[in-house]
């Protein structure tokens, strides 16, 4: 098979790699990928990734067996409509489908229709009206830009300074542009976060490992939020009990409601949840792999990674299996001032002396003309590793951080310290 992937991240990265690794599989194009997965034999195409009528004639010249898609953004664009209407196999949520994650006033309006566990919300339009509301709840708050915002248009204001702040540069500085157009305020919940992504296909449910990702820019979970600074699986916080009402109360129904809505859901779908008293609850819901989490869950699949694929497309049972044992560890690389203003185009230091055990996970990077990698993004690359135990793989992980130490660059030293 040749296999077509789209988008240039480390969550690209992670699933190109998988799929090298699988039986069958000839050649792994991505399209448009970066330098970095074009040293571990991925085949990197300049091709941007909303671009589909570039991408559907390159899947017709090459002879792609079938695509995956990565990114939210050609997902909302309706990129899977168009590859089937050409002919093609997609693997992903059609445009219909993939509004589960594009607006965040849908979700909560889907989840309140099929009674599916969610924080208590309100969505607005009018600044005014907004700040009524938000002063009448009070805090802690949470404030959520309705569209698209990169991991970003999230606010847990614990202050009403913060909260007012946050809602005035959604609705009335255009912080996220369209995207915060419209904003839904929602009760602030207690509990431990986690990540619980499965394979769908229509109203069957085929769930991961499930993640736990580090939101905040800073240690002990100060600073913005980002796009993620690093991830671990399994979590053993969260008891299986949990993990399977999770699955039973969200993910099951919402497959189901999908379907019966006239969007069935064919792609990954990552449910962002807590663990609270009273049971899991829904914080967000995206359209496909999540980014970390994909760089820790996928190499703890054990089943083959692309006929997973192919049998869901062809409507067939997945062999879906991970690893019971150990766990993987991944931390992230970030430019330094991410994820806000950051400076591109500084050199990697050390990048060559890393452990050929770890897995580099390149985001945003590129070589320069003579042949460094340089910085080209916010986050960077991450590294993973496995362990037996989270203090075995944390000791190992953080040795190999060490050799990237740069002024240029920053990450998190508490990733998965909670779990030791």
């Amino acid at each position: 098979m040749n296999l077509l992937v789209i988008g240039s991240g480390g969550r690209e990265h992670a699933i190109c790699q998988k799929l090298l690794h699988s039986r069958g599989v000839t050649n792994v194009f991505c399209a448009p990928g970066n330098d970095g997965m074009a040293q571990s034999g991925i085949n990197c195409i300049a091709i941007p990734e909303t671009d589909a009528k570039a991408l559907i004639q390159f899947a017709q010249k090459e002879d792609i067996s079938y695509t995956i898609v990565g990114p939210e953004i050609p997902l909302l664009e309706g990129i899977v409509d168009e590859f089937e209407n050409a002919g093609l196999l997609a693997f992903g949520p059609s445009k219909k489908a993939a509004l589960i994650e594009g607006s965040k006033d849908y979700a909560k309006q889907f989840m309140k229709k099929y009674q599916i566990p969610t924080a208590k919300s309100e969505t607005f339009t009018d600044y005014n009206k907004a700040k009524a509301y938000l002063d009448e709840k009070g805090v802690p708050i949470v404030i959520k830009a309705d569209g698209l915002a990169a991991g970003k248009g999230v606010a847990v204001a614990m202050t009403m300074p913060e909260a007012t702040l946050a809602l005035k540069e959604m609705m009335l500085q255009k912080r996220f542009g369209e995207a915060s157009e419209k904003v839904v305020i929602e009760e602030f919940l207690e509990g431990e976060e986690f990540s619980l992504m499965a394979f769908v296909n229509g109203d069957e449910v085929y769930p991961m490992a499930i993640a736990k990702d580090h939101k905040r820019a800073y240690d002990g979970d100060k600073g913005p939020n980002t796009g993620g600074m690093g991830a671990y699986s399994p979590v053993s916080s969260i008891s299986s009990a949990i993990e399977k009402e999770a699955i039973e109360t969200i993910l099951i129904p919402t497959a189901k409601g999908m379907k019966i809505e006239g969007r069935p859901f064919r792609g990954v779908l990552y449910a962002g949840l807590i663990a609270t008293e009273s049971g899991p609850k829904v914080i967000e819901f995206n359209a496909r792999f999540g980014d970390p989490e994909t760089q820790v869950v996928l190499p703890r699949l054990e089943s083959d990674f692309a006929a997973l694929i192919l049998a869901l497309l062809h409507n067939e049972k997945p062999d879906v299996r991970f690893q019971k044992e150990g766990l993987n560890l991944g931390v992230v690389l970030a430019a330094k001032g991410y994820p806000d203003a950051y400076e591109k185009g500084h050199i990697l230091t050390g990048l060559e002396q890393i452990s050929p055990e770890i897995g580099i996970y390149h985001a945003g990077t590129k070589r320069d003309e003579a042949s460094n990698f340089i910085s080209n993004g916010g986050r960077v690359l991450l590294l993973e590793t496995s362990g037996a135990t989270m203090k075995e793989a944390r000791l190992h992980l953080y040795e190999e951080m060490k050799k990237l130490d740069n002024p240029d660059f920053f990450y998190r030293i508490d990733i998965g310290l909670k779990a030791e």
